[in-house]
């Protein structure tokens, strides 16, 4: 009996990188493990070997996706001042989607599993940078006294708003006209006594 052939990781994010353009390309139906295994060069039974079969496939790139849009989030540099802190955080953001626009639009294409846990921390996980930047502000009176979260999710739906119209061609703007949009959404949660 022959021995089981073990896969890396490097084969595993080949396969997931291309299972998000052909996710893209075509949508969930058009996501065969057969067209996958072939177009990235490797066996049906790699995949299967990997994930399992094509509900984890997808669970994997999702959670891949919030894995890689939580790294870039969290790689930005603290600013002393926590408004800042928010608009570099929503050009990471951006700057996630745009490098990696196809598991951006696999992680936001569709409804995932609420009872799935390690799917919710992983999208959590990505949230948390944006919540905590907002809690600071709030802390350091920069930001109205407000709920939080509201805030954070105010200012995640118009970053997100603004780099989906930008993938989908909808809307046109450069990284200037990106920052404009985000500094004036924060202008209506600044204090009075905020100088910028």
């Amino acid at each position: 009996m022959g021995r089981k052939k073990v896969y890396d990781e490097t084969l595993r994010l080949r396969l997931l990188d291309r299972a998000g353009e052909l996710l893209t390309e075509g949508g969930s139906d058009a996501l065969s493990l057969r067209d996958l295994a072939t177009s990235a060069g490797t066996s049906t039974s790699a995949v299967y070997s990997l994930f399992g079969g094509k509900p984890d496939l997808l669970r994997a790139l999702y959670i891949e996706g919030f894995r890689r849009l939580s790294r870039r989030l969290r790689s930005v540099d603290p600013d002393p001042d926590p408004v800042e802190d928010l608009v570099r955080l929503a050009h990471a953001y951006r700057s996630s989607a745009l490098a990696d626009p196809n598991y951006y639009r696999a992680i936001f294409g569709r409804h995932h599993d609420d009872q799935d846990e390690e799917l919710a921390n992983a999208g959590a996980s990505a949230f948390e940078p944006l919540l905590e930047a907002v809690q600071r502000g709030i802390r350091e009176g920069e930001l109205v006294d407000e709920d939080p979260m509201a805030i954070a999710s105010a200012l995640w739906a118009l970053v997100h708003g603004l780099v989906t119209l930008e993938l989908s061609d909808l809307l046109r703007h450069e990284a200037d006209g990106f920052d404009y949009a985000a500094r004036a959404a924060l202008r209506g949660w600044r204090t009075g006594t905020a100088t910028r």
